[in-house]
C-alpha cells in the first residue's frame, strides 16, 4: 500500500488519489468522512477560502506521516452556460421554463420533470417510464446547439441555439455548506504515524497561518482527530479521579492522612512503567492503553495496600518503624509478587500481540504489564522506605522538661 500510495503520483501527474476506509468500523469513527482527518474552512467568501485551504493543504502535505492530503471539492468542474436571450425567447413564445424542462428531459430524463408509470394488468405492478434523447446523439456541442425546445406557445419549432448562447466554464464539483456557510473541506490519512501526533502538526499549522485566513472564515479540525480528545479527555479525568477517589477511600479505612500518602507513593512508579513500556514497544497512547493504565491502577493500589497495612500492625507490635517496614517487606514479598506475576502471565499473551487482530489490544496488555513490573518493584522497595521515613517519630515520647526534686528537709 505504501508502494502504491508513492507510485500513483508519479505515474500519474497532476491528479490527486485517496484510498477510502473500506471497513464499516473506520467509517463510523470518521462520522461519515472519507478520513480521519477532516479539517474545514468555514465563511462567507468561497474563492478566499479555497486560496486559504489551498496554502494550508501545501503545509500539511509536508507533516511527516500524512497521507492521501486533497481538497474534496474542486473548482473544475467543466460546465456549460446556457444564456437564454429573453428577448428572443420571447419572440419565439419561449420562456426560461419550456428551456429548462427540455434540456432536463433530454439530459436526465422526463422523470425529472413529469414522472409516468404504467400499470401492468397482468401481475399489478407499476414500472416507471423514462424519456430520453440518447447519449450517442448528445455528444458534441453542435448536436447541443440544434437541441429542440418544447413550448407549448411556441411559434414553430424552435432549436435551443436560436434562443440562447452556449460558453464553456468551470464550476465546483462538490458545494458544502455548514450553517449556510460555504465550507472547503481538507482530507487526509496517516501512514506509518499515529493520529495524535500527525494531528498535533496539523494545529500547529493552523495555529502558525491563523492570522492569514479570510475575515469571518473558521478553520476546524474535525473527524477522528474530535473523537481522539474527547475520549482522551475523558478516561484522563477518570485516571486522576480513581487516583483521587483511591486516596479518600483509604483515608476513610485507615483514619489516618499519611498512611494513604505512602499506599499512592507506587502510582509514579506504574505510571513511569507504562511510559517506558510503552516507549520500548514504539506503542501510540490509544483508549485501551489508558483503560490498561486504569486496570494497573487498581492492582498496584491493592498491593500497596497490602504491604502498609502489616507493617502498621508491626509498628504498633514493635514500635519502630524501620522494623516494621523490614518485616512488611520481606512477609508479603510472596503475595505482592503472586499477586503481579499471575496479572503480568495473564497480561502476556495480549501484550504480545498474537493471533489475528492481536494488534488492537496490544496496547492495553503492555500496558498493564510495564506498569506492574515497575509497581510492584517500588510497592517491595521504595514504598516500606517511605513508610519508615513518614512514621519515624512513631513511638518517641518528647522530652519533658527537667522536674525539680524537693530537696529532703534538714533534720533538726
Amino acid at each position: 500500500m505504501r508502494k502504491l500510495r508513492e507510485e500513483l503520483p508519479r505515474r500519474f501527474p497532476g491528479m490527486s488519489f485517496s484510498f477510502l476506509p473500506a471497513d464499516i468500523v473506520s467509517q463510523i469513527l470518521n462520522l461519515g468522512a472519507p478520513a480521519p482527518i477532516n479539517l474545514q474552512v468555514r465563511g462567507a467568501d468561497l474563492n478566499a477560502d479555497f486560496a486559504y485551504a489551498g496554502k494550508l493543504l501545501a503545509q500539511i502535505r509536508a507533516v511527516p506521516g500524512v497521507a492521501d492530503a486533497r481538497i474534496q471539492q474542486s473548482q473544475s468542474n467543466p460546465v456549460f452556460n446556457v444564456d437564454v436571450d429573453r428577448s428572443r425567447a420571447q419572440y419565439a413564445g419561449v420562456t426560461e421554463r419550456d428551456v429548462t424542462n427540455s434540456l432536463v428531459v433530454s439530459l436526465a430524463g422526463s422523470s425529472q420533470v413529469a414522472p409516468t408509470y404504467w400499470l401492468n394488468p397482468q401481475n399489478g405492478v407499476s414500472y416507471p417510464i423514462v424519456m430520453q434523447t440518447p447519449q450517442y446523439k448528445l455528444d458534441t456541442l453542435a448536436s447541443l446547439r440544434n437541441l429542440p425546445i418544447i413550448a407549448p406557445g411556441a411559434t414553430g419549432t424552435q432549436v435551443l441555439d436560436g434562443i440562447a448562447d452556449i460558453n464553456r466554464a468551470t464550476s465546483n464539483a462538490v458545494v458544502s455548506q455548514y450553517d449556510i456557510q460555504s465550507m472547503v473541506q481538507i482530507y487526509a490519512a496517516t501512514h506509518g504515524h499515529d493520529l495524535g501526533a500527525v494531528a498535533s502538526d496539523i494545529q500547529k499549522i493552523i495555529d502558525a497561518n491563523a492570522a492569514t485566513k479570510p475575515r469571518g472564515s473558521q478553520v476546524v479540525l474535525l473527524g477522528q482527530v474530535r473523537t481522539m480528545n474527547s475520549a482522551f479527555a475523558g478516561l484522563l479525568f477518570g485516571l486522576l479521579g480513581a487516583i483521587v477517589l483511591i486516596y479518600f477511600l483509604i483515608v476513610v479505612n485507615f483514619q489516618s492522612w499519611s498512611a494513604p500518602f505512602v499506599i499512592i507513593t507506587a502510582l509514579p512508579a506504574a505510571l513511569a512503567g507504562i511510559v517506558w513500556m510503552l516507549f520500548a514497544t514504539h506503542t501510540t497512547l490509544s483508549v485501551p492503553a489508558l483503560t490498561g493504565a486504569i486496570m494497573c491502577m487498581g492492582v498496584a493500589t491493592a498491593n500497596s495496600v497490602l504491604v502498609i497495612s502489616f507493617a502498621r500492625e508491626k509498628l504498633e507490635e514493635l514500635g519502630d518503624a524501620t522494623a516494621a517496614a523490614l518485616e512488611a517487606g520481606y512477609v508479603r514479598f510472596r503475595p505482592v509478587l503472586m499477586t503481579a506475576l499471575a496479572m503480568v502471565i495473564g497480561m502476556a499473551p495480549m501484550a504480545l500481540g498474537l493471533g489475528e487482530g492481536g494488534e488492537q489490544n496490544a496496547s492495553l496488555g503492555r500496558t498493564v504489564v510495564g506498569g506492574l513490573i515497575f509497581a510492584t518493584i517500588a510497592i517491595l522497595i521504595f514504598v516500606p522506605v517511605v513508610f519508615s521515613i513518614v512514621h519515624r517519630n512513631h513511638g518517641r515520647k518528647p522530652a519533658s522538661s527537667a522536674s525539680v526534686q524537693p530537696s529532703p528537709s534538714a533534720s533538726g
